[in-house]
């Protein structure tokens, strides 16, 4: 791999809300080895970035790259082997937005990742969860009242985000199973959801005991829990059995904010998927008993964002699309900063996304050590934060890793 100096580089990762003044970036073996004026470094390729502003690789805390169409039960019925190609593409197309890192929140396996980590195919680092872990009748449980497929089904389809488990014994096998299976973090639905026919809004999946159950196998493992919750009742219950993670939390109550705010677990909001299953999804295949949901949570959650900022609460990027919705991936920025500081919005895709995904100065920063993902705006984001949108077209140069996975002729 090249060594690579970047010169005159002005960086912007949600820190302050002024880019920097010029900088130079040295990269070497894949990492960033010095960021400074000026400075020596014997480096085999040179860029000048003076007519660009520079950000971290971009991170989506909340993403399915197996969702290839919007009915993720038809989706769970699709060949494993149609399902990874068509992932790869999906991937792909993350990648060229400037998402150089997506955590996957149900669906993706070891297999996935590896092609990632090793370059056989052109995607973001992938952080996996393996399949998401629900109950009978619960989210992801997508066979109806007239569907009396055995649970295990799922638990071997590429296309379906989650497998079914019931009573202690059961979740306990199946966390340690994902895990073992090469799951960083294990993902729960711990409250009922849209794309799912059996579970309404608010319903309380997994007992208690379940839900302790799960959260100590992780935390046994040295990893944690992020749980599928929209409702008050559902993510008070999760937070007291040790859940770190809310994904969308978009009916929480002020003092629940509030909480969340001083204990220091994270909220991933995904407010675009709300915005996009509303307009496309029944278009894209979402199923009319699932349309009928969104309402119940699509305006309440973007109503949240400066409350979660008042009370201090940490956020990452989210943006949970399903099928030919994925184009809409950077449109999270947009709507969040109708209502959020621009610098506080990039920076839930930078800093504070690494932190959600526990790896502080290894993502999401421009700083000695850490992996060399870097993407090039042309333009200032922090004055028009649309230019992070449209498919990546302002981003004339994406490193993964100091390699060049996109350039216009800069390198």
């Amino acid at each position: 791999m090249k060594s690579l100096l970047v010169k005159n580089a002005r960086i912007i990762d949600g820190t302050m809300d002024t880019p920097s003044d010029p900088t130079d970036i040295a990269i070497e073996n894949g990492r960033f080895a010095d960021v400074g004026r000026d400075l020596t470094f014997n480096a085999e390729e040179v860029v000048d970035l003076a007519s660009s502003y520079v950000l971290p690789g971009l991170i989506d805390c909340h993403v399915h790259v197996v969702a290839t169409t919007a009915n993720l039960g038809r989706n769970a019925e699709l060949p494993n082997s149609w399902v990874a190609l068509q992932s790869a593409r999906i991937m792909k197309s993350m990648l060229m937005r400037g998402f150089t890192t997506v955590r996957d929140l149900g669906g993706a396996d070891i297999g996935l990742k590896q092609a990632a980590d090793e370059n056989l195919i052109d995607a973001p680092r992938l952080v996996i969860c393996g399949k998401a872990l629900s109950q009978s009748g619960g989210h992801t449980d997508y066979r109806g009242p007239n569907h009396c497929r055995d649970v295990s089904y799922y638990a071997e389809r590429l296309g379906s985000p989650g497998r079914i488990c019931d009573g202690v014994p059961e979740v306990q096998r199946a966390a340690r199973e994902e895990i073992k299976n090469g799951a960083q973090f294990i993902k729960i639905m711990a409250d009922g959801g849209v794309s799912s026919p059996s579970d309404p809004i608010g319903y309380l999946t997994f007992s208690v005991d379940e839900l302790k159950a799960i959260v100590e196998v992780a935390s046994n493992f040295g990893t944690y829990v992020a749980a599928h919750l929209y409702d008050d009742h559902a993510i008070r219950r999760a937070l007291d059995c040790g859940v770190t993670c809310i994904e969308h939390g978009n009916l929480m109550s002020d003092e629940t904010i509030n909480r969340i705010g001083q204990e220091g677990q994270f909220v991933v909001p995904t407010n675009v998927t709300y915005d996009y299953l509303a307009k496309e999804g029944q278009t894209f295949g979402l199923p009319p008993e699932s349309v009928a949901k969104i309402e119940d949570v699509r305006t309440q959650g973007l109503e949240r964002l400066a409350k979660m900022k008042r009370m201090g609460v940490v956020m990452g990027y989210g943006s949970d699309l399903l099928g030919g919705m994925h184009v809409h991936q950077s449109d999270e920025f947009i709507l969040r900063a109708r209502h959020l500081p621009t610098a506080d919005v990039i920076r839930s895709a930078t800093l504070d996304a690494a932190r959600v995904l526990r790896m502080e100065g290894q993502i999401g920063c421009i700083a000695p050590g850490a992996f060399a993902d870097l993407v090039a705006v042309d333009g200032n984001p922090l004055e028009n934060i649309s230019l992070l949108c449209d498919q990546g077209a302002h981003m004339p140069l994406i490193l993964k890793e100091g390699r060049a996975v996109k350039t216009s002729g800069a390198l």
